[in-house]
């Protein structure tokens, strides 16, 4: 039988233990997001991205161009911001469940990319409209497509 001394004992370990993972959680939901002072796009991602739970640090740059060597992104998936999250590169608009896919499943890559700013990706919406566009794996100069969108006409 339980006394009250042991299941008090019991809740103070339970929460201690859940403080400690809590880092780990928040780790996973930090993003640093490279981009222009001006980009209005890059703020309408970063609400996306908040909006999906993600905790973002802007770093507003003159130029993200030495962010994006640095970090070895294809220049044929540039596009207007470049984030850091983990260990992994999200470039471009990616939407903020293909970056939490990425968090879950942890493939050997560099990051994911959507080059340019295609029309109804987050950020880049468009009443009633969405290009087609794919969400890019890059890696060892390879490119795989991670997730894929189709056009509509909403």
């Amino acid at each position: 039988m339980i006394d009250r001394r042991s299941l008090l004992l019991q809740s103070i370990g339970a929460i201690g233990l859940a403080s400690i993972a809590a880092p780990a959680v928040f780790a996973d939901n930090s993003i640093v997001v490279y981009k222009s002072r001006t980009c209005g796009c890059c703020n309408a991602w970063i609400d996306h991205l908040e909006a999906a739970g993600f905790s973002v640090q802007a770093r507003n740059l003159a130029d993200v161009t030495a962010i994006k060597t640095r970090y070895n992104v294809p220049q044929e998936m540039w596009s207007c911001h470049t984030a850091i999250v983990n260990d992994f590169v999200i470039e471009g608009h990616v939407p903020a469940q293909d970056i939490r896919r990425l968090l879950e499943q942890r493939p050997q890559i560099v990051g994911l990319a959507v080059p340019g700013m295609p029309a109804g990706s987050p950020g880049m919406e468009v009443d009633g409209y969405r290009e087609a566009y794919n969400v890019w794996a890059f890696g060892d100069g390879q490119l795989e497509a991670f997730a894929r969108y189709s056009q509509q006409q909403l």
